[in-house]
């Protein structure tokens, strides 16, 4: 009998020596001692089976100064993002919409927001003088004429640049440079840009850089116009002179609004006429 309760008293012992909680030292990581310190009931075979339910998990933890450094990090981001945080808004249509009148009101009503504002031109429209932007209604407004618009902070100097808040750009389409100026005037000096200019020449094709900036654009304004043939909304411009060049400056004299019937109309009796005057100096030629 004596035999018998020393056995079961040494496998008693050894039960529970293989299945006690292991002692948790001061250099146990935070995830394990919080495990052992709570309370739950005791089951032999599930911890046996899942031998690293007590084990930490690799790659938990980042010592505090690491995560106080991406802390920092990421509110410096947060920040610059905020201050450099700009706008491209644009506006395109046919002639004779009113895209200047747009911008001209856009830039005014920041103004009498109390931000400080600054209007571009092409140097190639010359219609009403260098020196001012001019709407069909005869509104007027102070502006720079450039060639290129990266020569604009220089002109304005560096200093007086930083202060501006708004950009505008009227008749867009004849700066080569427009993708490159609106894209670090918004993405890194933090510039409000509005542009306006036509979307598309007198033979509906794509004119000059202002459709490549639409993936920049946070809106986008299309103006439409009234046919001068019927009334309808015009969406093209036609061209009424026999010139063919792509640039040709010019007002209610050499381009009228249209709407789809009447563009196609025009373009068929324009190609018309001059296939009639082209067939008219040949056989003068050879006369």
């Amino acid at each position: 009998m004596l035999a018998i309760s020393r056995m079961k008293a040494l496998i008693s012992a050894t039960t529970f020596s293989t299945y006690s909680v292991p002692h948790i030292s001061k250099t146990t990581p935070l995830a394990l001692s919080s495990l052992a310190s709570k309370s739950f009931s005791f089951n032999p075979p599930t911890l046996f089976q899942n031998p690293n339910l007590l084990l930490p998990k690799p790659n938990l933890f980042l010592p505090k100064t690491c995560i106080s450094s991406v802390q920092n990090r990421c509110m410096q981001m947060e920040t610059a993002s905020r201050q450099r945080s700009g706008e491209i808004h644009v506006i395109v249509g046919p002639m004779f919409a009113g895209k200047t009148t747009t911008l001209l009101r856009k830039v005014q009503s920041e103004r009498g927001d109390g931000r400080n504002v600054a209007i571009i031109k092409s140097s190639k429209d010359t219609r009403y003088g260098l020196d001012s932007i001019v709407t069909h209604d005869g509104v007027k407004m102070p502006c720079w004429a450039l060639t290129h618009l990266s020569a604009f902070k220089q002109k304005l100097s560096p200093d007086a640049y930083d202060q501006l808040d708004v950009i505008g750009i009227d008749e867009a389409q004849f700066f080569d440079d427009l993708y490159d100026f609106c894209s670090e005037a918004a993405d890194h000096d933090g510039k409000k840009v509005i542009v306006a200019g036509l979307d598309g020449d007198y033979l509906r094709r794509s004119f000059g850089s202002v459709l490549d900036i639409i993936p920049l654009a946070d809106s986008v304004t299309k103006l439409t116009s009234r046919c001068e043939l019927c009334g309808n909304q015009a969406f093209f411009t036609l061209r009424k002179t026999e010139e063919m060049q792509t640039e040709l400056i010019g007002g209610a004299e050499v381009y009228m609004p249209v709407c789809r019937q009447h563009y196609v109309g025009g373009q068929v009796a324009i190609e018309a006429a001059r296939v009639v005057l082209e067939s008219r100096v040949q056989c003068g030629s050879y006369a």
